[in-house]
């Protein structure tokens, strides 16, 4: 079925043609595609590649040694590829032998003597050039087709072993790399397995074809090929040095693209405080400085592939001038025979010699750096976990033991993460976790799962761990998945879980219930949905032990108290359990309490006995100004957040999801991601000139047309010069005007093929540099709905993978394209003029050509869209996975995880196998018909006995040129599908202008007054509505609290404010309706301390102050505000020091003060709270609090909180739900209704914390009544 051609049946490819049949009447879909043979799938290669690495890794280990990567590669696939040699240099042989025959049929010719003449001679003669022609056809497609597919076998084996390693980074090793790197592994790097099978052979083929044609040219002129020769081999060594350029600029290109896809990553990551603090700017210039620096190294090795194919070009034109001089200059007479003979032989090395080895050469360089890349990375820390799960017998045994433990995240630094920790947890009993901010509580759980290895001490695990992080995680899917977590759905268990996790009524609400799909980044679901999500999965999984990371933080005080009574001590109640919490309410109920400070063990015990010994909870928890410093360096597994819904079919169908789910629930969801548009067609000319005006002018273009006439015009003088005129000089002429003229049309030739080439090269890498700025602002500017229905993965396919083709591939093929078609134009011209009964066979050949290649686009196009749209999963699958690592290894998943990143792997593989095929069935039928026209010529010639030489020579060239030109038309659509889906991106909706021409007062807003007047508001156009008809007014300097249930549209109220979204209705500050300005006027006058903290990659520095707008004194001073001043001085460089990816070696917390100082260097009138303590201690809150109220008491504050104490002292609060207002007053007056939400919100936080929430109430409206009535005094 998948063969290449049999003897029994010699058409090539069969099997492609109903897939050509079905591509010629409609668009081809994912179904149409051939499912991968076994021998080609990703799990296999990979494993395959897997053993002989790790083989090669314990020998090097032996031996004391690095190990080599490329030694693994060759012992795996040595075989298989050697024995394609053969069928390289049988075809190189060819080519060699057909001048041969060539020289002897016009030989035949020339002396013809009717009387003698023996016709069967002549017969063989031509019998032999079209045997060699169709041989030479066949040869070179089993060939590539075989190569190309080892080129595959190897990317792919190479992404199995890339995404399996990156399962089992450690912590350190986490540190080392970024997201970006591996994504740009994936994307680019293990591309140059695919292109170096294809050359890598010509090495050694490349220098015995040389000897053969050296031993043919001598015989036929004698020394006078050894001037061409030496023209010829002095190129070599110039293509060597090429080589060692082009690796070197190949290395820097790849450090830049890493640097530009990282920063890419964490910009789509963090958009949403992009816009709200208005940053695109300073990003747009972080990104824009690494992208010029990036097009400069890739600009410099572009002009070395012109001058590559300059030299290609040109190299012919030189040799056989030189070679003729010489020849004619010692006294020779040149005959038709010979020219053509020699002509044919330098043409046939020439290929070989000029580009096919120069080209090893660069893609051998390109590949050892790439593999140096992909070696460093596979020789990082893996993560080792050592214990051993419980039988079922011994699952009442589970039990966590912990003595004396010391740990680093990070040895440079003098004190340990964890010091002097010690704890035994047993079945049913829970352990709690409190401490203030960066106290080690998350590297506490760290340690138990084996993400942070211990330096000392005793570290026992019985049984099988679960895990809820502190950030929720999500993976694209279903709830249903999510929760599932690729265990078997068990109806009664399942419903229960729901119901611990507080998710029944959530699931009621949503169209799909459990059935509705997760946008990226669980941009569907609210903060709260997502923690419960998160925990529900951990609950559902019925493991032995239960580490739990605050799950209660990101949820109301009434979801809270029922996730603590029926999830953490109801269905889990029997359960060895560690929770993390700031939630001191709770700690009664605790049968453990472990009080952590800056790494240090302060207490333990149960409640009574810490409270007995004197304990103070509130008092350990406070976090003193000169004690504050030591951070905690959290796990690093977060990365970034993406999804993919690109289906994968029946690969995956049972990985990450359940198999036949009952049938009580609905059957598909309705899917709130958008699927990845493909375009259907031709590629337009619009496209094209779209293409061409990004990187040149209107003058330009015209320079460009005239610079490709006129080097294209003097070719052809040239090939007129000497294949028409050296062959008629008369025996007494002037040979020395003949040689004049060669001489200064070479020179000509020269001087404009390369500058044709430089210029191509430079104006289509600037049009991917503009491409990319195009496309890179307008993300910046198009609305945060685009982000949440596309995951991450597909975002950065385009800036990857499409932006890495834009960058070299297309140019490459677009520049060979031209020059083949313009040669074609010049051999045709040239020989019609000469030979005019040439363009009978040509006629037909071309009308054939263009008919085929219509035919083959129709498919091809399609394949290589649905190629492109099969690459984003890949990217997104590894996102994700990164982003949850410690999840999926706390649940021992990686081997699921495994199973669907190899699925989206065959996915892409069937795709591209099919485009490489399909390009091969092409070039096939090309070549056969080249075969037949240069059959019909060559036995034409038998009849005509005119030009015979000419004729044939024109018919070999013409075959290669046509058939090559017709397929690199081909390609250069095929790849222009790339600038496609670029312009695509450079045409996305934009949101409303930065600035107008309507600008505020300049000490706007100066009050600080915000009025909703019946404001609406939908994150899409067809989308729900989330806030109805709201109407209220926040006064100059109110502090207003924001309450409701989860989901209630808290956060909605704050994306209208900033108008992510455009809302219906007005909002009005300090008299400008807000409608009115522009974005950047209106987002930089405010400050958010948003709910997902987020610390770019970049200086603390630039972390705090992207536009260097404060003095060191400043930033100091707003570190101390925020009690993280003493953490900052003790980083290597302070202000200087490089943060990780998305701040990952912070703690949760310190990153959301790190947003706290942010809004108190920025000094605005208006201040947002999303939320943003709900990941600290109270202590620290409560010195938030008291930063809060006196740096922002001239402010107007909106806090959105589920800790009610949070919010308890606001002037008024506003209670939200289901998207209306349904209470807004002062909190002592809310307190007076008992059947308010308000009031039933108080009464579920305990009985102590209730009465010291109306207390704070009653002081709270004694304190106004007490300022009223001053100022009523005043007034009177």
């Amino acid at each position: 079925f998948w063969k290449f051609s049999t003897f029994s049946n010699p058409n090539p490819l069969p099997w492609l043609n109903p897939l050509f049949r079905i591509g010629s009447k409609r668009r081809l879909e994912e179904d149409d595609m051939y499912k991968v043979l076994p021998e080609d799938g990703s799990k296999r290669l990979g494993e395959e590649l897997q053993s002989y690495w790790d083989q090669e890794v314990e020998k090097a280990t032996k031996e004391l040694r690095t190990p080599k990567l490329t030694k693994a590669i060759i012992r795996c696939y040595w075989r298989s590829y050697a024995v394609l040699g053969v069928f390289t240099l049988i075809e190189e042989m060819i080519k060699v032998i057909q001048p041969v025959f060539l020289g002897k049929l016009i030989l035949y010719f020339e002396s013809y003597n009717p009387d003698n003449a023996e016709l069967y001679e002549a017969y063989g003669y031509a019998a032999g050039v079209s045997l060699s022609t169709l041989g030479l056809a066949l040869l070179h497609h089993l060939y590539f087709y075989h190569v190309q597919r080892a080129g595959m076998k190897i990317r792919i084996a190479m992404c199995h072993m890339i995404y399996r390693k990156a399962l089992c980074l450690s912590a350190t090793a986490m540190g080392q790399t970024t997201t970006g790197q591996i994504v740009n592994l994936l994307s680019n790097d293990v591309n140059k397995f695919d292109e170096v099978t294809i050359f890598l052979h010509f090495l050694w083929v490349a220098p015995l074809q040389a000897a053969a044609v050296i031993g043919l040219l001598w015989q036929e002129i004698g020394a006078s090929c050894l001037a061409g020769m030496a023209v010829l081999f002095f190129l070599m060594p110039l293509q060597t040095i090429f080589g060692k350029l082009f690796s070197k600029y190949r290395s820097k290109t790849a450090a830049f693209t890493d640097s530009r896809i990282r920063t890419m990553n964490e910009v789509v990551s963090g958009i949403r405080i992009i816009k709200m603090y208005a940053w695109e700017k300073p990003f747009a210039a972080l990104v824009n400085d690494v992208r010029r620096k990036e097009i400069s190294k890739i600009m410099s090795s572009s002009y070395l592939r012109g001058l590559n194919m300059a030299s290609f070009f040109t190299a012919n034109k030189i040799i056989l001038f030189v070679t003729f001089t010489v020849y004619v200059l010692v006294g020779n007479k040149i005959s038709a025979s010979r020219v053509f003979v020699t002509v044919s032989l330098y043409s046939a090395v020439r290929l070989t010699v000029t580009l096919f080895f120069p080209a090893a050469i660069e893609k051998v360089s390109e590949s050892a750096i790439s593999i140096r890349r992909i070696k460093k990375f596979l020789l990082l820390d893996e993560l080792v976990k050592a214990h051993v799960p419980l039988t079922q017998e011994d699952k009442k045994e589970a039990s966590v033991e912990i003595q004396d433990l010391i740990c680093y995240w990070d040895k440079t630094l003098d004190a340990p993460t964890l010091q002097n920790v010690s704890f035994t947890v047993k079945p049913g009993q829970l352990l709690a976790v409190i401490g203030p901010v960066g106290a080690g509580k998350s590297s506490l759980l760290s340690t138990v799962l084996e993400e942070l290895p211990a330096e000392k001490g005793v570290i026992k695990v019985k049984g099988e761990l679960t895990y809820a992080s502190q950030q929720p995680w999500v993976f694209p899917g279903t709830i249903r998945s999510n929760i599932l977590f690729g265990k078997e759905l068990q109806p009664q268990r399942y419903e229960s879980v729901l119901r611990a996790c507080a998710l029944k009524r959530d699931m009621e609400l949503l169209p799909d219930g459990d059935l509705t799909v997760i946008g990226d980044r669980g941009a569907t679901l609210s903060g709260g949905q997502k923690a419960r999500v998160n925990l529900a999965r951990a609950v559902y999984q019925d493991a032995d032990i239960y580490l739990l990371d605050d799950p209660l933080s990101a949820v109301d005080a009434e979801v809270g108290r029922h996730l603590f009574e029926q999830c953490i001590c109801g269905i889990l109640k029997e359960k060895p359990r560690i929770l993390v919490t700031h939630q001191l309410q709770y700690l009664k109920a605790a049968d453990q309490i472990l009080v952590l400070k800056e790494g240090h063990m302060v207490a333990r015990g149960t409640y009574s006995e810490l409270q007995q010994s004197g304990v103070d909870f509130t008092s350990l928890l406070k976090k003193d100004e000169e004690e504050e410093g030591e951070k905690e360096e959290a796990p690093r597994s977060p990365r970034i957040r993406t999804i993919s819904q690109n289906s994968v079919r029946s690969h995956s169908s049972s990985v990450l999801s359940v198999k036949d789910e009952s049938d009580q629930l609905p059957a598909e969801p309705v899917h709130t991601m958008a699927e990845e548009t493909r375009t259907e067609g031709t590629i337009g000319l619009r496209m094209y000139w779209k293409y061409f005006r990004a990187g040149a002018n209107v003058i330009m273009l015209i320079l460009f047309v005239l610079l490709n006439l006129l080097a294209q015009a003097f070719y052809i003088l040239h090939d007129w010069c000497t294949n028409v005129d050296m062959l008629h000089v008369p025996p007494n002429g002037n040979g020395d005007l003949c040689i004049l003229c060669s001489s200064g049309l070479t020179g000509a030739t020269i001087i404009f093929g390369f500058m044709r080439s430089l210029f191509m090269f430079n104006a289509l890498v600037s049009s991917a540099e503009t491409l990319h700025n195009r496309m890179f602002n307008s993300i910046l500017r198009t609305p945060v709905r685009f982000f949440d229905i596309n995951p991450i993965g597909r975002i950065l396919n385009r800036f990857a993978k499409d932006i890495g083709h834009l960058d070299s591939l297309l140019p490459w093929t677009f520049v060979d394209f031209i020059q083949v078609f313009l040669q074609i134009i010049g051999v045709v011209a040239v020989a019609s003029s000469v030979i005019p009964w040439i363009l009978i066979p040509v006629l037909p050949l071309l009308i054939s050509f263009l008919f085929l290649r219509r035919y083959f686009l129709r498919t091809s196009r399609d394949v290589k869209r649905i190629e492109s749209t099969t690459r984003s999963p890949v990217f997104s699958h590894l996102s994700s996975s990164l982003q949850g690592l410690c999840t999926i290894r706390a649940f021992k998943a990686e081997e699921r995880f495994q199973q669907t990143f190899d699925a989206h792997q065959d996915l892409h593989s069937e795709a591209w196998f099919l485009f490489l095929t399909t390009s091969r069935w092409f070039a096939v039928r090309l070549d056969g018909m080249c075969s037949v026209f240069v059959t019909i010529t060559a036995f034409g010639c038998l009849l005509l006995k005119d030009n015979v030489g000419l004729a044939l020579s024109y018919a070999v060239t013409l075959m290669g040129m046509f058939q090559w030109g017709v397929r690199q038309s081909a390609e250069v659509e095929n790849m222009m599908t790339s600038v496609e889906r670029v312009v695509e991106y450079t045409e996305l909706e934009s949101e409303a202008p930065w600035e107008t021409q309507k600008r505020p007062p300049p000490d706007w807003p100066n009050r600080g007054l915000i009025t909703f007047d019946k404001v609406n508001f939908s994150y899409s156009s067809d989308g729900p509505v989330v806030l109805k008809n709201i109407s209220a007014m926040f006064r100059p300097r109110e502090k207003v609290g924001i309450v409701g249930r989860t989901g209630a549209g808290k956060s909605s109220l704050i994306s209208a404010l900033f108008r992510l979204m455009e809302p219906e209705g007005k909002i009005i500050v300090d008299g400008v309706l807000t409608s009115e300005i522009g974005l950047h006027d209106l987002r930089q006058k405010m400050s958010i301390i948003p709910q997902d903290p987020m610390l770019f990659t970049g200086t603390m520095r630039k972390n705090l102050d992207p536009f260097s707008q404060h003095s060191d004194h400043d930033l100091w001073k707003a570190l101390e505000e925020v009690q993280l001043k003493a953490a900052v001085e003790e980083l290597p460089n302070k202000l200087e020091t490089e943060l990780a990816e998305s701040g990952s070696n912070f703690s949760v917390g310190q990153r959301q003060l790190v947003c706290l100082a942010r809004a108190v260097l920025r000094k605005n009138r208006i201040l947002i709270i999303d939320e943003a303590t709900a990941n600290v201690d109270p202590r620290t809150d409560e010195l938030i609090q008291k930063t809060i109220r006196d740096k922002f008491k001239e402010c107007t504050v909106l806090t959105i909180a589920h800790r009610l104490n949070t919010i308890i002292d606001s002037d008024r609060i506003l209670v939200l739900d289901a998207g209306r207002i349904q209470e807004y007053d002062a909190p002592h007056v809310l307190l007076q209704n008992q059947n308010g939400i308000f009031y039933k919100m108080v009464q579920q936080t305990g009985k102590a914390e209730v009465a010291s929430l109306l207390q704070t109430a009653k002081q709270v409206s004694l304190k106004h009544f007490r300022l009223n009535y001053f100022i009523a005094l005043i007034i009177l």
